[in-house]
């Protein structure tokens, strides 16, 4: 038979009432003595209770327990608030790894999408005076480096400008539109001179919606748009190495406004940096040529004609760490093959070092962490490097 309720056998109901002990009676000295174990709730349940009846009597120990507990509070490091700048990236991955997107970014685009989201996210941080905190542009014009002074504003304006090359050949509306001008820098001296005003932090939501275009649009053309020409003035390039140029100059002038408000920044991650060196490393021997053209190149002798295709002197471009890899460099026509068998020169880089000597911000002299063979073919390829960067 099942068991009656106790409610049905008309005898008195359990008190469910929990017993609270009384504190127990400590002398002053004791309850004292427990303060710091009470302030970093090391006490037990019966001594937190005396402790806590005692300070509302005690004024002497109220004001002790609260300083305490102010000193503990100062044991604990802060937690930074600041959002990992990789985490879109690592959140949007784990996305496609489960659904693939209907329309995939190529893949030459990637770098491009990144930084621009990198770049965006330290822009959310930045407080409003400090987009008005200098920043200097530098690059290298011949053999001398170069600097031109603008705000953390008008790094971004230079940014929407120059992107606007992209945007153009890609049908969408032109920032510097009426102003006639071609190359990088005329188009951002124009915007410049275009704005009543010092830029501010207004310019961010038209570089933005910028980039998010670029992206949107390279999407929806698919991958066989990469061929299509990009003018930049003096020289044009195929779209999918335009698109990996804006990505390379959003992370250089990321990290000038990085410094400029004090803000950690780290470089692009490996796969996307060894993009960028690649970039660099196939533009090479068409800069070496242009500083023959100069008469900056300083190799000594008659230069070695080489038909288009074959192999030619070459010197090998070792880049270490994170996106390395090693590259022949045709020293004699930016037409010739690269060839181990003619290698007349070595050269090892770290690969940050590299990208940024390529970006005009640190100095040939100093670029290299080791060097072998023909010296002068050396300074020419590193100078030749430093003059890849622009405004």
């Amino acid at each position: 038979m099942p068991r009656s309720s106790v409610e049905d056998t008309g005898r008195p109901l359990p008190d469910l009432d929990p017993v609270v002990p009384a504190p127990p009676a400590l002398p002053h000295g004791v309850l004292r003595s427990l303060l710091g174990a009470w302030a970093l709730a090391a006490c037990s349940a019966a001594e937190t209770a005396a402790v806590e009846e005692h300070l509302g009597e005690c004024g002497s120990c109220a004001d002790e327990a609260r300083r305490l507990r102010e000193a503990v509070g100062l044991l604990h490091q802060p937690e930074s608030l600041d959002l990992d700048p990789a985490l879109r990236t690592r959140v949007l991955a784990t996305c496609l790894d489960r659904r693939p997107p209907r329309i995939p970014l190529p893949e030459w685009a990637t770098p491009y999408d990144a930084e621009t989201a990198r770049l965006d996210a330290l822009l959310q941080d930045i407080r409003d005076a400090e987009w008005h905190a200098p920043v200097r542009l530098r690059w290298f014009e011949g053999d001398a480096a170069t600097s031109r002074r603008t705000t953390v504003a008008g790094v971004i304006a230079h940014l929407l400008s120059v992107d606007g090359l992209v945007a153009v050949a890609l049908g969408l509306d032109d920032p510097v539109a009426g102003e006639g001008a071609t190359g990088p820098a005329a188009r951002t001296e124009a915007y410049w001179r275009a704005s009543h005003f010092p830029p501010t932090r207004s310019v961010r939501a038209p570089w933005r919606e910028q980039s998010h275009n670029l992206v949107r649009t390279v999407s929806f053309t698919g991958s066989g748009a990469g061929k299509l020409s990009v003018p930049y003035g003096g020289f044009t390039l195929p779209l999918h190495d335009a698109m990996l140029d804006r990505a390379f100059e959003c992370w250089v002038h990321a990290e000038d406004i990085a410094d400029a408000v004090d803000y950690p920044y780290e470089p692009p991650a490996p796969r996307h940096l060894h993009r960028m060196i690649d970039l660099a490393a196939r533009m090479l021997p068409g800069a070496l040529a242009a500083r023959r053209q100069a008469g900056l190149a300083t190799m000594s002798g008659t230069p070695h004609l080489v038909a288009a295709g074959q192999p030619g002197r070459s010197l090998r471009l070792e880049i270490e760490g994170a996106g390395g890899g090693q590259w022949l460099i045709p020293l004699d026509s930016p037409g010739a093959e690269g060839s181990a068998e003619l290698e007349v020169a070595h050269v090892a880089l770290d690969g940050v070092e590299f990208c940024r000597l390529a970006a005009g911000h640190v100095p040939p002299q100093e670029a290299a962490a080791g060097q072998l063979g023909d010296r002068e073919a050396i300074r020419d390829v590193l100078f030749a490097a430093a003059g890849l960067s622009r405004m």
